[in-house]
């Protein structure tokens, strides 16, 4: 059966072309994979500056609980400067000892007896 006089013919594509319309079509992009989380990096002090250094002996001893990470989190310093500076503070008296593991040590405000 002859093509009808009213439908122009249809154009026959090549095979690049067929191809490349298949690589533009927009059916779906690929896939981006996603970065994932990415965490804040905390720029923490690993030795005192004079205003810190002050703030460790004058504020410190006032907190109910001490502990390494604690110190870490407020005062901006890193794990082993915290634990340093408890070492210190505990040498002066000016803090005491409540639990100690090989993991966590956890000190307290020295009170008057």
């Amino acid at each position: 059966m002859a093509p009808s006089p009213l439908q122009a013919p249809k154009e026959q594509k090549s095979k690049e072309a067929k191809a490349l319309a298949a690589a533009n079509s927009s059916k779906g992009k690929k896939k981006k994979w996603s970065k994932g989380k990415l965490k804040e990096k905390v720029n923490n002090l690993v030795l005192f500056d004079k205003a810190t250094y002050e703030k460790l002996l004058t504020e410190v001893p006032k907190y109910k609980m001490i502990t390494p990470s604690v110190l870490s989190d407020r005062l901006r310093i890193n794990g082993s400067l915290a634990r340093a500076a408890i070492r210190e503070l505990l040498g002066k008296g000016l803090i005491k000892e409540v639990a100690k593991s090989h993991a966590q040590s956890i000190y307290t405000r020295a009170t008057k007896e």
